[in-house]
């Protein structure tokens, strides 16, 4: 019988530690099985910092490092410079990328450091508790709005993709999702995209993946792929935002 679905060569034959219903499982998925379709797995380096993102290696058979938090773009861009033939790319959460690590993830591609960012927004702290993160929605309950995010005190949601969007060392980026099988179809074409600008050396990549966290959203693992599309894609829309570099999907 002809094999036509297994796991790729790029993931490790582990359990998960993820939560029931949680979207990284997917977007590792993802991640392995461009990097197989790309050839690119033994001169691949990934950074991954603290935050649901910090056992990645567990579950990747290619080089990963760690960064402190917030750090990964420095750490990449020091990697990336170093050794200018890898592939070198971040795979960060929004507390990482957009709170805690925002002058280190701006720096880098205004600089248009040639590197590719995964950025896994589920609108929370997701490793620490559940508290409010830089993408948490107007209204949304947290650990630390247990009355919902309010506009007046905590400021509005983070449109991190858009803002980077307007530096000229950005090359490439877009905003998916993993809640349905056509987003996830769609997911994987703009994650292969962002190594293909990185292999020919176009600047800096993004792709900002919404994902699911049923644990500290409160919901079931089953509704919370609807609750991406009804609440978290309205806020950040989907679709490319910015591509210079010319490369068909």
């Amino acid at each position: 019988m002809e094999k036509v679905f297994g796991r790729p060569e790029s993931m490790q034959d582990v359990s998960t530690i993820y939560c029931p219903g949680c979207g990284h499982g997917i977007v590792h998925r993802l991640v392995c099985e461009v990097i197989d379709e790309l050839g690119i797995r033994e001169k691949t380096i990934a950074v991954a910092p603290v935050g649901c993102a910090v056992l990645a290696y567990q579950y990747w058979r290619f080089d990963t490092t760690e960064a402190a938090h917030g750090r990964p773009p420095a750490v990449a861009t020091g990697i990336k410079r170093v050794l200018p033939d890898r592939v070198v790319f971040t795979y960060q959460g929004d507390g990482d990328l957009a709170a805690i690590g925002t002058a280190e993830t701006a720096h880098a591609a205004n600089r248009g450091e040639n590197i590719t960012v995964i950025f896994v927004n589920n609108a929370v702290y997701g490793m620490t508790g559940g508290q409010m993160a830089p993408t948490t929605l107007i209204g949304q309950k947290t650990l630390t709005t247990p009355l919902g995010r309010e506009a007046k005190l905590a400021g509005y949601p983070m449109k991190i993709s858009e803002a980077l969007a307007q530096l000229d060392g950005t090359a490439y980026i877009e905003r998916v999702a993993v809640n349905s099988s056509k987003n996830i179809v769609k997911a994987k074409k703009a994650i292969k995209k962002a190594f293909q600008v990185q292999l020919e050396s176009k600047g800096f990549s993004l792709v900002e993946i919404l994902s699911m966290c049923p644990t500290c959203w409160g919901v079931a693992s089953q509704e919370a792929p609807q609750w991406v599309e009804e609440r978290m894609i309205p806020e950040f829309p989907l679709g490319v935002i910015k591509d210079k570099s010319r490369i068909e999907n």
